[in-house]
């Protein structure tokens, strides 16, 4: 898939992340830190937007010339699907959307709805060392969206069935549409039994806001050594998750990882370059994205993940 975006337009372009709260976010330092790399000259900003004011932001921004895009975080990543003309099979499938960006062709303006976080989550994992297989015995802690995202990464990366903690499955009903269109098995457990039975995955993604997990992490089983997890959230950093996952022998992943190769393919469509195709300087451009949350050196290729035949259910 290609934007399309007439670049000749971009001098003084800007873009926005919006959410709430939005004070933290690490994500001007990624795209400002590419976008240096690139030469472009696109500014980049944090905007406290609420699902009551997103209109208030969305509707001049849709009509500015010089705008390209929007990342979305939460509470936000389904309210902006209405403000799309068009969404990717991610988006649709996983029913949210972290970035809007303007599709420009023949002078006529459409904006696309897409979902990153796919793409974030298993390049992280795959950036770890984590290679994926078909029978992978795979956790989810949560049921928003974040979690629908990491279900189909799960299946991207080989899980044919997840085991999905949640303290209300019917809060979980995306979680569960996404899970049968991809064809994958799912379970729902209580929450209070992921810590315990966190040993029997071999991939765990915790999909959690910070903290919320805090009070199970000292519960987790004492050999975790066959087990990979992953913990969306990186404020604070290391969570007590990641302390006592990789204190009991764990693969431990940042969710800072997953925030930066989330950020590629956003910078694809701000700047109007091809998804399926590298970035220019890309390994200059993950050197400084890195560098400026505090990760160490890419030596990883991160894999396209766009393409909406990786959702499609295997044979079988």
């Amino acid at each position: 898939m290609t934007a399309e975006t007439d670049l000749g337009g971009a001098r003084g372009g800007w873009a926005a992340v919006l959410g709430s709260p939005i004070e933290h976010s690490l994500s001007p330092a990624l795209h400002r830190a590419a976008y240096e790399v690139l030469g472009a000259d696109l500014g980049y900003e944090r905007r406290e937007v609420t699902e009551e004011t997103l209109g208030d932001t969305a509707r001049p921004a849709l009509a500015d010339p010089r705008w390209r895009g929007f990342s979305v975080t939460m509470p936000l990543k389904s309210a902006v699907l209405d403000w799309a003309g068009r969404a990717t099979g991610f988006a649709r499938l996983v029913g949210v959307a972290n970035t809007l960006a303007p599709v420009r062709r023949d002078g006529a303006v459409e904006v696309l709805a897409h979902n990153t976080d796919v793409s974030g989550i298993v390049n992280a994992l795959r950036h770890a060392g984590v290679s994926g297989s078909t029978g992978l015995r795979a956790a989810i802690i949560g049921g928003g969206g974040t979690a629908t995202a990491a279900a189909a990464a799960l299946h991207v990366l080989g899980a044919d069935a997840v085991r999905v903690y949640v303290r209300d499955p019917s809060r979980a009903a995306r979680v569960e549409s996404v899970t049968r269109q991809i064809g994958m098995e799912l379970q729902f457990r209580g929450l209070e039994r992921a810590a315990a039975e966190l040993g029997a995955a071999e991939l765990a993604i915790c999909t959690l806001p910070a903290r919320a997990f805090d009070a199970q992490a000292e519960r987790l089983p004492e050999d975790l050594g066959r087990t990979s997890v992953l913990d969306v959230s990186y404020d604070p950093w290391p969570s007590a998750l990641a302390e006592a996952a990789t204190a009991r022998g764990a693969r431990v992943v940042s969710g800072k990882d997953m925030l930066l190769y989330q950020a590629v393919d956003q910078v694809k469509l701000f700047t109007g370059a091809p998804l399926e195709e590298p970035l220019p300087r890309q390994e200059a451009v993950l050197a400084a994205m890195a560098r400026a949350v505090g990760l160490g050196p890419r030596d990883y290729v991160p894999r396209e993940i766009s393409d909406e035949a990786l959702l499609a259910p295997r044979a079988g």
